[in-house]
């Protein structure tokens, strides 16, 4: 009597597709790293040797690697990227503090509207970033729309002014950056299980305690990443300094900006770059350590 058994281990995969398998995901990764080699890897390895080379824009560059550019370029510029850093921090600290409840009111309190809400608050920046910045220097100048009016009521002296300040610079980087703050704020917390409050709440705990243990700890990811977002674009800003400051208001990118268009001096122009390149990756890795990247995703 003939009888068929099953067999009791599973079917053995074959080894080549199981070859086949294990290449899928480099196969699906290809695109975007040519794609990162040939617009990041490559470029990045041009300005390094730029850096290092000697010359002028008249009778050409040649390597020399001259790695006295980047100690050049620190000790020349030491105190403006102080001041890039102090202005990128305020900015950022300034952000956070005006992003925060606009975030967290769409993303609790607005309702069916909250795309809407969203809209209305990006529609502004569907203009060019220069023309926004020229728009601030005609509102903070010394006879315009509000301190005009208020030096003609009195109220300011006529010597009274902001634009030409570094008050006007941090104002105008804020303005500019503060969607990169609102948005993944906005996202964060509005992944937050909204049950995760309600149980809050039925433990006794007030509103405060409830925002400061429960949705504060799990919009860290969000907070995270609008950092970043924010710190790293108001370093290099050059507009708004140039656009809103004054000649002590002077930041790292207009300084870059110089070297490469007025000046051409082209290898300290780039070994600028990457040392500001450096100091804010090493910034991010020290922020994120002390945050705490594995804290940030058990919240």
């Amino acid at each position: 009597m003939e009888r068929h058994l099953q067999p009791d281990l599973p079917d053995v995969e074959v080894p080549e597709r199981r070859k086949k398998r294990a290449r899928a995901p480099y196969g699906l990764a290809a695109p975007a790293l040519v794609w990162l080699f040939v617009l990041f890897v490559i470029p990045m390895i041009a300005m390094v040797s730029l850096s290092l080379q000697t010359g002028n824009s008249l009778e050409g560059f040649r390597q020399t690697f001259r790695f006295a550019n980047y100690t050049d370029a620190l000790s020349q510029n030491g105190d403006i990227i102080l001041r890039s850093l102090r202005n990128a921090a305020i900015v950022t600290g300034v952000a956070l503090l005006l992003a925060y409840p606009v975030a967290y009111w769409i993303a609790f309190y607005g309702g069916k509207f909250k795309n809407v809400f969203l809209f209305l608050l990006l529609l502004p920046f569907f203009i060019s970033f220069v023309i926004r910045t020229v728009a601030w220097s005609f509102i903070l100048s010394d006879n315009g729309i509000i301190f005009g009016t208020l030096k003609t009521l009195g109220v300011l002296p006529d010597s009274y002014r902001v634009l030409g300040t570094t008050f006007a610079v941090i104002a105008g980087i804020t303005y500019n950056l503060l969607p990169f703050t609102i948005l993944p704020l906005y996202v964060s917390l509005e992944q937050i299980d909204r049950r995760l409050v309600e149980a809050a709440k039925d433990l006794y705990a007030s509103k405060r305690k409830a925002f400061t243990n429960v949705v504060l700890p799990l919009s860290m990811p969000g907070i995270f990443a609008a950092v970043l977002l924010t710190s790293i674009p108001a370093i290099g800003d050059y507009v708004n300094a140039s656009v809103l400051g004054g000649p002590g208001t002077t930041m790292i990118g207009n300084v870059i900006q110089s070297e490469f268009l007025r000046d051409r001096n082209y290898p300290e122009a780039t070994a600028l770059a990457i040392v500001l390149m450096g100091i804010m990756l090493v910034g991010a890795i020290i922020y994120a350590r002390l945050l705490g990247t594995e804290r940030i995703t058990e919240a």
